[in-house]
């Protein structure tokens, strides 16, 4: 049995998303990996030391060099989290060798690198950076997904299909309801993305939340006026947003932000699972894009699997888990967590991991799904009428009393399913329901396509929902 443990070197100890389909080689993968976890750390300082320098307690000098040195290239990322190791997180390494680095350029800007801050300030504020940049491309890709879908509900507000409840047939629908319906959600989980966005907040408390050590650097500073004048500083130099209190312990904002994602990624599901439903072999009404190479099986050389929903799907079934240990997190104890805080890092990347991959692969699916329009219709007709069942018994109810057209419909409904006799002939041979039908009732009522009720007006009606504009990302580093 082996007992080395010394780490594998260099590639082999990459996180590349070899377990993660869902979101391996997407845009989003790079925007939250270490690498820009660590530049948004570093934007942090540097933003910190320009917020200063405006208040007129950093050197301008020292701000300019302190952000020009904070460039995420000229810092050791594995030596780095080696020596988080030390300290529970990773700004204290960070804080040490990004001011040897500062030094080395200016011994005299490397005094005010980090000053009066704290650990949970650089880290808090790197992750709602990571957050705001990568939400931004979800949000790009969820704009893609609602447009096409609104597409596909409008050119389709009318194509029959079988509406199903407890997976079987129950009454008929549209296509393009079903479509209206998937990009409400979308919707729904870009308005919940944007509502994290647009009051994305930094943090800023001090070693306790009382701005004390930020404060001690700006003698005979005022408190009233000081310590939000630099939280609105730092804010501004970040695109970010000023805060009423630190929120060391108040941890709202990324509550928020894993309740969000957590949707985004289930509301996708909810498309991925009808799709997987509509694609079978033996339904056939949709069918993903399939280019060369796609969905092939090791096995077996005629599946071509629908593999962009099972993985929007794989996404949707991890993320409620991750966001219910992030609102766990809540229970923050004192002024700073031993624990909780830590415990949040990792399911809140996974999160964005998981939103971002699962809204990349859905634009996807959604500008290329195929639909089969007479494939719905062959399978809304698959019970000879029974889809329209509900409509006949509205029909008869009056002319036979409730109750006896209940039991005809229900006696006749058994024998089709039985015999595989189309419904209108089975009743048409009851004497009771052929001279209640005579008694002026015209049209077909067993074609399935006279009974879509609402549904294209309400497909027209969803599409009149709009969202506005996303918010602004926040910018990338001055340097």
């Amino acid at each position: 049995m082996p007992t080395d443990r010394t780490p594998a070197p260099g590639p082999a100890r990459l996180d590349s998303g070899l377990l993660a389909p869902v979101w391996a080689d997407t845009v989003v993968a790079d925007q939250v990996c270490d690498g820009a976890w660590l530049q948004a750390m570093l934007d942090a300082e540097a933003a910190l030391s320009r917020a200063q320098a405006r208040l007129g307690t950093v050197p301008d000098s020292a701000a300019r060099t302190i952000t020009r040195a904070a460039r995420a290239e000229h810092l050791d990322l594995a030596h780095l989290a080696a020596q988080a190791r030390q300290s529970a997180n990773p700004v204290v390494a960070l804080v040490r060798e990004f001011t040897a680095l500062v030094a080395a350029q200016d011994p005299d800007a490397a005094a005010y690198v980090h000053r009066g801050s704290t650990s949970q300030d650089i880290l808090d504020t790197a992750t709602v950076l990571v957050a705001a940049r990568a939400l931004a491309t979800v949000r790009a890709d969820l704009d893609r997904t609602a447009q096409a879908l609104a597409g596909l509900a409008r050119e389709h507000q009318d194509t029959l299909m079988a509406g199903r409840t407890l997976a079987l047939h129950a009454v008929p629908t549209t296509f393009g309801c079903k479509a209206a319906g998937w990009r409400h959600l979308v919707l729904d989980a870009a308005h919940r993305l944007d509502t994290f966005t647009a009051a994305a907040p930094v943090q800023l408390g001090g070693a306790a939340g009382t701005l004390a050590g930020y404060l001690q650097h700006a003698p005979g500073a005022d408190p009233d006026t000081y310590a939000p004048a630099l939280t609105q500083a730092f804010a501004a130099e970040l695109g970010l947003h000023a805060p009423l209190l630190p929120w060391h312990v108040l941890r709202t904002p990324l509550a928020d932000l894993a309740q969000g994602t957590a949707f985004t990624c289930t509301a996708l599901g909810k498309i991925a699972v009808d799709v997987l439903s509509l694609t079978r072999t033996e339904v056939g009404e949709v069918h993903e894009p399939a280019p060369a190479g796609r969905g092939a099986s090791s096995a077996m050389p005629h599946k071509r699997n629908p593999v962009l929903a099972t993985a929007i799907r794989s996404a949707a079934l991890q993320a409620p888990q991750l966001a219910a240990g992030v609102l766990g997190c809540m229970l923050s104890e004192d002024e700073r967590s031993a624990g909780a805080w830590h415990a949040e890092w990792e399911p809140l990347r996974a999160l964005l991991r998981l939103a971002g991959g699962a809204a990349q692969q859905a634009a996807e699916l959604a500008t290329q799904l195929s639909v089969d329009p007479g494939r719905m219709r062959a399978n809304a007709e698959l019970t000879g009428g029974q889809i329209v069942s509900e409509r006949i018994a509205a029909v008869l109810a009056p002319l036979l009393g409730k109750a006896t057209a209940r039991d005809l419909l229900n006696e006749a409904s058994a024998r089709a399913a039985r015999t595989g006799r189309p419904l209108a002939d089975l009743l048409g041979k009851d004497e009771r329901v052929a001279a209640a039908l005579a008694q002026g009732h015209t049209g077909d009522l067993f074609d399935p396509e006279a009974y879509t009720g609402a549904a294209a007006a309400l497909a027209r009606r969803a599409l009149t929902r709009t969202l506005p504009a996303p918010p602004r990302p926040p910018a990338p580093s001055v340097s």
